[in-house]
């Protein structure tokens, strides 16, 4: 399954890049995530649990980053093992581009699966990955921007700290 989309998210393009690479950001933003560890150099692993359809399962993998051209594009490869479940992995192509609202994630997605999971069908599985790729990236626009209520009470303070709060944690 193939997918791409994009997103506009309010925060310099410097930002986006840094959070790309953090394992909290990605912990916060993966559907499901119980964990993840590492780094962008040696990269990361993960615990993910999700279900889809009736089939329920605890995924244990590995993400690596790949092809990375600083501030500006990455590929994200990554599989997981869910037991008797089954397997999914996929690739997800990112790039950045400055627009003057902040910075454009564009991304190209293309997932599969196997054991289990691949028998309940192309269209629910379908449906799940999109599902799960949109989710990650409204996730990832969130906590790089802060909760759209919270922006818009009050820019000039309440906006501050929110969007602060996950740039603190990458710096710290």
């Amino acid at each position: 399954m193939q997918m791409n989309d994009q997103r506009d998210i309010k925060a310099p393009r410097s930002d986006v890049w840094a959070a790309l690479l953090s394992a909290d950001v990605l912990k916060d933003c993966v559907p499901g995530a119980q964990e993840v560890t590492g780094n962008p150099a040696d990269g990361f692993e993960a615990t993910v649990v999700q279900k889809v359809g009736p089939v329920k399962a605890t995924f244990k993998g590995q993400v690596v980053l790949s092809d990375m051209v600083e501030g500006e594009s990455l590929t994200l490869s990554g599989e997981g093992k869910g037991g008797a479940a089954g397997f999914a992995k996929g690739e997800a192509k990112v790039r950045l581009e400055d627009i003057p609202e902040g910075t454009r994630l564009i991304y190209d997605v293309e997932a599969k699966v196997g054991g289990k999971l691949a028998q309940l069908g192309s269209r629910l599985i379908d449906g799940f990955a999109k599902k799960m790729a949109d989710q990650f990236f409204e996730n990832f626009q969130t906590v790089i921007e802060g909760p759209a209520d919270v922006a818009a009470e009050d820019d000039a303070t309440t906006d501050a700290p929110a969007k602060k709060g996950w740039l603190s944690r990458l710096k710290g």
